[in-house]
């Protein structure tokens, strides 16, 4: 009796160190897919990841939806590489059969939620059950379904955008009329080249350089006395333009890449944000050569504005973020919703900073709780969560400060004080972008099963593998559910 006693003392212990390989589940029959068959299912779930990306979903987002089609028609040994500008999506077949793989490159990026929502709710469809034939039909007409607003509808809300900007500095009247002819010359010169397919980062320099020369004839009509230019502040006119053509998402997006693992597609993001910049930066500076040769005084803003008003705050946030849901081709219920998450961000960014801390944790806090509350909105409209915490957020930043930064280091001369001041801008821009990333990811990542839970659905846990860095590639993989592809064979 004691030896038996002690026996199973023994197995006890040896069972909580040692894992069991006897109590392991067994593996089932997977499904046989001829290679026909795979290679359809592989070229909509990589064209699908393809336009996910381009209309700006994650990268994260973009591999699970690939993972998800491929899992729904029964390819379980599917592998999604996402990289800055192509998808590749490879299956490693059974037995001696040869992988199949196919690459597309992501030419363009363009923000379109309207479409990211609809191709959302295909790869919904296609767990539903929806037939491969159907599922492809439905993708090519999403794909050619043309933008939702005209080009003269976006181009006047990236003139409010800088409006807005100018509000939350606490702008006059007429110093929000200056910005908004302003930021509508640069929306037109930015459109006029884009149609002539002319490269982003002299689109850049053009439309800095109208900038700064609208800047420049207002203050000239300022010292000649004309009224109402009297009273306009260069300094903010500048601001507000530069913050409408470096909105800093990329600084936003490069962080959420980074610490989903996605480090490629994260050090693409960043160069692509430094060479946006440093055209801006060149127009700028072209501009203040014009203003020299005129001999009109100008300096560019060197230091952050001060903030104006609180209720003023609160009403440039709102038209930020409905702005921006406009020119990224969201419908009416995604500019509300957006409009009411930015007033929520800035918010929570206010109740921090009024508490001493600085812009880096106050940017956390407005990000997480306009995500959380995002992500629970979302689920219940069925709308992508990207497209109403990315216009809520979009106030918080920091755009001006990389524009300030850079500005430094081309100016610096090599002084060690200017040096050490355009670093510091630089840091400050990284801290508050990585801040933004951090709060939106976790606000999203709690927020998810809370809109799940209230939309009267079952949470449920989705076992996610660590993503692997190979180099310079990331490669993530989910295990395929047994019990889904029952109820698939079932229906």
């Amino acid at each position: 009796m004691v030896r038996e006693r002690g026996w199973r003392m023994f197995e006890t212990v040896r069972r909580a160190i040692h894992v069991d390989a006897s109590q392991r589940t067994a593996t089932e029959a997977l499904p046989v897919i001829d290679d026909a068959m795979a290679v359809r299912v592989i070229d909509l779930a990589m064209r699908v990841a393809e336009v996910m990306l381009s209309v700006g979903a994650s990268a994260k987002e973009v591999v699970l939806a690939a993972l998800r089609i491929t899992q729904a028609y029964g390819l379980v040994s599917v592998h999604v590489d996402v990289t800055f500008n192509s998808v590749t999506v490879s299956d490693h077949r059974h037995g001696d059969d040869w992988p199949i793989t196919l690459m597309r490159v992501v030419r363009s990026a363009v923000p379109d939620h309207a479409k990211l929502q609809a191709l959302q709710a295909l790869v919904r469809d296609v767990e539903g059950g929806l037939d491969l034939g159907e599922a492809r039909a439905r993708f090519h007409e999403i794909r050619r379904t043309p933008f939702r607003y005209r080009p003269l509808v976006v181009v006047l809300s990236q003139a409010l955008l800088a409006v807005g900007v100018g509000m939350m500095f606490g702008a006059s009247w007429s110093i929000l009329a200056v910005t908004f002819v302003a930021a509508l010359a640069v929306a037109v010169t930015q459109a006029g080249l884009a149609k002539l397919q002319v490269p982003l980062f002299f689109s850049q320099i053009a439309g800095a350089f109208v900038l700064t020369a609208v800047t420049v004839l207002t203050a000239m009509l300022a010292r000649a006395g004309v009224e109402p230019f009297v009273d306009v502040r260069p300094t903010i006119v500048v601001s507000s333009g530069i913050v409408l053509m470096l909105a800093g998402l990329a600084v936003v997006g490069a962080a959420q890449d980074a610490i989903d693992g996605f480090s490629l597609t994260a050090g693409g993001r960043i160069l692509e944000l430094t060479v946006q910049t440093l055209g801006v930066v060149l127009g700028i500076l072209v501009g203040l050569e014009l203003a020299r040769a005129l001999n009109v005084g100008m300096q560019p803003p060197s230091e952050a504005l001060p903030l104006g008003p609180v209720p003023a705050q609160f009403a440039g946030a709102v038209l930020v973020a409905i702005a921006v849901a406009v020119f990224n081709g969201a419908g009416a219920g995604i500019i509300v919703v957006s409009a009411m998450l930015g007033m929520i961000a800035w918010a929570g960014f206010a109740v921090v900073g009024a508490a001493g801390l600085d812009q880096a944790p106050a940017s956390f806090a407005g990000a997480l709780v306009a995500s959380v509350i995002g992500a629970v909105i979302a689920h219940r409209l069925h709308v992508p969560s990207v497209a109403v915490t990315t216009a809520a957020i979009l106030p918080l930043v920091p755009g001006a400060a990389v524009f300030r930064g850079l500005l430094g280091l081309v100016e610096s001369g090599g002084e060690t004080e200017h040096l050490l001041f355009a670093t510091s801008s630089l840091i400050t821009a990284g801290m508050v972008g990585i801040a933004l990333a951090a709060g939106a990811t976790l606000g999203l990542f709690l927020g998810s099963p809370l809109g799940r839970t209230f939309g009267g659905m079952r949470v449920g846990r989705r076992t996610l593998a660590r993503p692997t860095a190979g180099g310079a590639n990331v490669v993530v993989r989910l295990p395929f559910s047994a019990a889904r592809e029952r109820e698939r064979r079932a229906r």
